[in-house]
């Protein structure tokens, strides 16, 4: 008979799986970092890799604090995220249309995190794990702000760039 699953279990295998986003997007975020034609978004691309390797140093702590080891479980979703945003990159390079692509790729990447973030915080809470909860709420308030980031380049010049094309 199978073994009951519980609610650690499914933290575990949540907090495996944005462990193994945030590896995939600290490897994307360069490459987009390169696409952006905007200065503004070049330098954002390059702010939100510094904040990923930190986000990836406080998941490390986080797995330390449950007596797991830090490890990865594929996430087909970032992959397919992702590899939109390659898609992207590949077939407006060179147009008007490229940074509110990249932004619009980057802030599906963001709200996936925001949405794992979130729920991982609330099952923290739930396990009682309150140094936890204080670490994975530090990063969704930076997730959280990288979004509105993004949302303030589209709407000053990003969206207007690629209208006016």
């Amino acid at each position: 008979m199978a073994k009951e699953k519980t609610l650690e279990d499914l933290f575990y295998d949540t907090l495996k799986d944005i462990y193994f986003a945030e590896r995939q997007i600290l490897r994307a975020l360069p490459k987009m970092a390169r696409a952006a034609q905007s200065s503004d978004l070049k330098a954002g691309f390059e702010k939100h890799r510094e904040e990923t390797e930190g986000q990836v140093e406080r998941l490390q702590q986080v797995f330390e604090k449950i007596g797991k080891r830090a490890q990865g479980k594929t996430c087909e979703a970032i992959q397919g995220i992702i590899a939109e945003g390659e898609e992207i990159m590949e077939e407006f390079k060179g147009t008007a249309a490229l940074d509110a692509g990249l932004i619009s790729a980057a802030q599906a990447v963001e709200h996936y995190e925001i949405a794992r973030y979130g729920t991982l915080k609330t099952w923290a809470a739930t396990l009682g794990l309150k140094d936890v909860v204080a670490l994975l709420d530090q990063t969704l308030q930076e997730e959280t702000a990288t979004d509105k980031t993004l949302s303030r380049l589209a709407t000053t010049a990003a969206n207007q760039k690629a209208k006016a094309a």
